[in-house]
C-alpha cells in the first residue's frame, strides 16, 4: 500500500471512530450537563426539562417547607435548582423522596433528608411524568417508581409536574407508546395480565430488566406490568383506575387521576407552557 493511500484510509478510519465516539456520546444521560443540539432555533429536551424545573421550583419551593421529590431524569434538574437556592438564599427545607434515585439525589446534593414519619404532610411535590392529557390525567412509572410517587403525591398540598414538550397530550397514548404500568405481587402477574385483557382489551407485558436476566423489580419488591390499552378506545380514567386496583394482587397504577395541580412545560423555542385543570 503506497504512503499516500495509507494515509488516506488512516484519516478515513480515524473520521468513522471519531463519529462513532461522537453519537456515543450523546446518547448518554447527563447527570449534571446539558446536551447540545444542531438546530439553532430548537433548544435540546434536556434544556427543555431544565427550564420547566427551575421554574417550578422557583415558584413553588419556598423556606421552611417539606418538598416532596419525584423520581426521573427531568427532576434531577430540579434538585438541582433546589441545591442551588439552599445555597444561595439559605432556604429551608426537607426532601421527601419517591424512590431510591430520589434519596440519592438528595443526599448528593447535601439537602436535608426527610420521610413520610416525620412529615406526613407535605407544603409540595414536585415529579415528572410520562404523559400528561388535556385534563390533567397523568402516566407515570416509566422509571418503575409508580407506588412511592402515587404515595408522596398523595401527602401533598400540591403536586407539580415538570416535563419537556413530548409530554403533553390530548389524550393518553398520543406521545407516549410505552402504556400504562401496572405494579403487581409478583405471583399474581399472570392472572393480573388475563384479567385486565379481558376486561378493558388490550395488551399487557411483563416488563423485563435491561442489566439483568428476567423481569424488572422495583422498588418494593413488585413485578410492574405495562398496559399496551386500546387507542381507538374512549375510556373513563377515572373509572379504568378504580377498577384495577380493585384486581387482587394490584398493588398501584400508573394511572394519577385528579391529583396534579400545574404542570410545567419546556418547550423548544424557549418558553415554559403551563397547564391547570
Amino acid at each position: 500500500m503506497s504512503l499516500r493511500v495509507f494515509s488516506k484510509h488512516f484519516s478515513v478510519s480515524i473520521n468513522k471512530r471519531l463519529t462513532f465516539g461522537a453519537l456515543q456520546k450523546t446518547r448518554e444521560f447527563p447527570t449534571r450537563q446539558l446536551i447540545t443540539t444542531t438546530s439553532s432555533t430548537n433548544m435540546s429536551l434536556n434544556e427543555a426539562k431544565r427550564i420547566a424545573a427551575y421554574q417550578a421550583v422557583d415558584e413553588w419551593v419556598k423556606t421552611n417547607t417539606a418538598v416532596g421529590i419525584g423520581s426521573g431524569s427531568t427532576v434531577v434538574f430540579a434538585v438541582d435548582r433546589l441545591a442551588e437556592r439552599v445555597k444561595n438564599e439559605g432556604l429551608q427545607v426537607v426532601c421527601v423522596p419517591t424512590s431510591f434515585q430520589a434519596r440519592q439525589l438528595i443526599v448528593e446534593n447535601n439537602l436535608t433528608l426527610g420521610d413520610l414519619d416525620r412529615n406526613p404532610v407535605l407544603d409540595v411535590a414536585i415529579d415528572g411524568a410520562d404523559e400528561v392529557d388535556k385534563d390533567m390525567v397523568l402516566i407515570k412509572g416509566g422509571g418503575g417508581c409508580l407506588l412511592q410517587e402515587k404515595i408522596v403525591a398523595s401527602c401533598a398540598e400540591k403536586l407539580i409536574i415538570i416535563a419537556d414538550y413530548t409530554k403533553n397530550s390530548q389524550k393518553l397514548g398520543e406521545q407516549y407508546k410505552k402504556g400504562v404500568p401496572i405494579e403487581v405481587v409478583p405471583m399474581a402477574y399472570v392472572p393480573i395480565r388475563e384479567k385486565v385483557q379481558k376486561m378493558f382489551g388490550g395488551e399487557l407485558k411483563l416488563r423485563m430488566a435491561v442489566a439483568k436476566a428476567g423481569p424488572c423489580f422495583t422498588d418494593n419488591g413488585n413485578f410492574i406490568l405495562d398496559w399496551h390499552f386500546p387507542q381507538e378506545q374512549e375510556f373513563n380514567w377515572s373509572e379504568v383506575n378504580k377498577d384495577l386496583l380493585l384486581i387482587p394482587g394490584v398493588v398501584e397504577t400508573g394511572l394519577f387521576v385528579n391529583m396534579a395541580t400545574k404542570a410545567y412545560f419546556g418547550m423548544a423555542n424557549g418558553e415554559v407552557k403551563t397547564q391547570e385543570k
